[in-house]
């Protein structure tokens, strides 16, 4: 099986699809798409991805994109160190988690969004924050109802590595990137320190990535 992998070291989205093709051991080859450049606006690559977005995920000459859909499709053609917990109810928090961060968070605070939004660097950057602070707040919330029904554990559900974690560290990446204070969230500050002593985090990790020190 082939696979190609368009993404850009710096989106959040693309290190969940890096960190979860590790995770697993899956080979894949690489391509950077340059978002400050706006190559992810080029009439080829948008025939891959219409809505010009990284990641997206060739598989044998297919594309694929949107990264829980790409991560749905690794847990089943790669079910070897699964990413989901078998218990259903564990299985339904991690993608109500999930989608806290990938609908409720990130879009909000993305390069296109924020530029839409103002030209303004300082003030992409006020309404990045907002977006991320009542993200996170409500992420902590939830940590600690997960960690009251029982279903907590080193990770965010459980003591397994789950998608939880793919998504929640590029966002607290991102966070950081904004000068977020996270001091006020102790829950997802431990979950984000047990996802980056992983070796499959820190493989994937953005800072292997940029431009002047990827191999």
């Amino acid at each position: 099986m082939d696979l190609v992998l368009h993404h850009y070291w710096r989106s959040s989205s693309s290190w969940r699809v890096r960190w979860a093709l590790e995770h697993k051991g899956v080979a894949y080859r690489g391509n950077v798409v340059d978002l400050l450049k706006g190559e992810q606006g080029a009439a080829e690559f948008k025939q891959s991805s219409p809505l010009g977005v990284v990641p997206c995920l060739v598989v044998d000459g297919r594309a694929l994109t949107e990264s829980v859909a790409i991560l749905e499709w690794l847990e089943e053609a790669f079910p070897e160190k699964p990413l989901l917990p078998k218990d259903p109810w564990k299985r339904a928090r991690v993608r109500q988690l999930v989608e806290f961060v990938n609908a409720g968070t990130q879009p909000l605070q993305n390069l296109g969004v924020m530029r839409h939004h103002s030209t303004d660097l300082e003030q992409q950057k006020v309404w990045a924050r907002h977006w991320i602070v009542r993200g996170l707040a409500a992420l902590e919330h939830e940590l600690e109802v997960v960690a009251a029904e029982g279903s907590g554990g080193k990770f965010a559900v459980g003591d397994e590595l789950t998608w939880v974690e793919l998504f929640v560290t590029p966002q607290l990446y991102n966070a950081r990137r904004f000068s977020v204070d996270l001091t006020q969230l102790p829950r997802l500050s431990a979950v984000d320190a047990a996802a980056l002593a992983t070796e499959s985090g820190l493989a994937s990790h953005p800072d292997r990535f940029q431009p002047s020190v990827a191999p």
